[in-house]
Order: C-alpha cells, then structure tokens, then sequence
C-alpha cells in the first residue's frame, strides 16, 4: 500500500497530491480561458468585416444610373462607416492612333470604405455610361 494511513484508519490525499490537481486544474482552465478570449477576438472581427461588406453592398446600390454617373468625387458617412468614391475615365490603349469610338465610355468607380475604428477595405469596378460628343 503506497499510502499512509491516518490513525483513525481512513485513507486521504497527500497535500502534494492536492496541490499537484490544483495546478492541472489551473492550466486547463488557462487553456480554456485563452481559446475563448481568440474565439471572441475573431467573432468581432467577423462581426466588423460583415458591417463593412455591408456598409459597401449599400453604397454601391446607391450609386447614380450610368446615364447620370460623372466623374468626380464623394464622401460621406454611412452608420459609422467613412467612405470616398471616385469615379474617373479609364485610360485604355487604342491600337494605332485611331480615335476611341463605340457607343460607351468606360468609367472606373473606386470605392473606399473605413470602419470605425476597424478596418477598411477598397472596391474598384468599371461601369459604362454612354459615350457623350464633347
């Protein structure tokens, strides 16, 4: 019997072999704790990244018909979210030197989004408008 019994007869933990499950206890639950703190750091950071997507779906639905689409630049705050929106002709190579002909002109719309104290993104698309004589 490795034990020691009491005088009374009754077995019982050693003080070291309580204090030996105290500290596995206590490392389990630091494990425990720090997986829980990275799960919610990256919960937030999915909740962030989600509002900004969505912040963005929302601008770009906003913007003006093809037919009204200027270039130029905007800005704003939309629920928190700074943005900037800059609409400019696209320079594309022409073989030749011919002209550029065609029925639209192609017009790259840059869209930059900041979140609160978070992170920002940036969308760029092209849209055509209809070729105006200037």
């Amino acid at each position: 019997m490795s034990r020691r019994n009491c005088s009374d007869g009754s077995a019982g933990f050693t003080l070291i072999e309580a204090l030996v499950a105290l500290a596995i206890i206590a490392a389990v639950l630091g494990s425990i704790g720090t997986v829980i703190a990275s799960t919610v750091k990256g919960t937030q950071k999915i909740d962030q990244r989600i509002a900004l997507s969505g912040a963005a779906e929302r601008l770009l639905a906003t913007l003006p018909a093809r037919t009204l689409l200027k270039p130029g630049r905007q800005s704003g705050e939309l629920a928190g979210h700074r943005w900037r929106i800059d609409v400019a002709r696209m320079n594309l190579p022409v073989a030749g030197d011919a002209p550029q002909t065609g029925r639209f002109v192609p017009l790259a719309v840059t869209m930059r989004l900041q979140a609160p104290g978070g992170p920002a993104t940036q969308i760029t698309t092209v849209r055509l408008v209809p070729r105006t004589d200037e």
